[in-house]
């Protein structure tokens, strides 16, 4: 008798300890980013080093203070893929990391295979943001964006 209730104090405890881990990491320490307003999404001039302000509409994302790895960000811009890719730093090594399923405007899987095909370009958005880690922005030809950060290419 004693034995089956160590053995489900240990189940429930594990239940309860892999809930909370799960909740930790899909649910706590987000937040909603505030952009300020002129300055939502920034890209690197090809000639130069300072991140400029482009048009950027409908700007949503989330951040969290855990890890600067955590923030992903959705937007729209009238500029073309023409434009930007003559004025702005093409990001040649881009790979979005997965965000959490209730943030559903962000499709990693979605972005990746579209920067594979083409169909979506990546540029540097920010150069070290953090330590070791730059902001990537992906535009598609329909002019949804979608921002990131990942690890820079020394980094990795």
């Amino acid at each position: 008798m004693n034995g089956r209730i160590v053995v489900a104090s240990i189940v429930l405890t594990a239940l309860g300890a892999g809930a909370l881990i799960y909740w930790l990491q899909i649910y706590a320490f987000y937040e909603p980013v505030a952009f300020t307003p002129g300055e939502e999404i920034r890209l690197t001039p090809i000639i130069g080093e300072e991140p400029e302000v482009i048009v950027a509409n409908d700007v949503t994302g989330i951040d969290a203070d855990s890890s600067p790895l955590r923030f992903r960000a959705c937007f729209t811009t009238p500029l073309t893929q023409a434009m930007l890719t003559e004025t702005y730093r093409v990001y040649d090594e881009a790979t979005p990391l997965v965000a959490p399923g209730w943030f559903d405007c962000f499709d990693a899987g979605q972005i990746d295979a579209a920067l594979k095909t083409g169909e979506a370009i990546a540029f540097l958005s920010e150069a070290e943001v953090a330590d070791g880690i730059d902001r990537v922005v992906a535009v598609f030809a329909d002019g949804r964006g979608y921002a990131w950060h990942q690890l820079n290419p020394e980094e990795e």
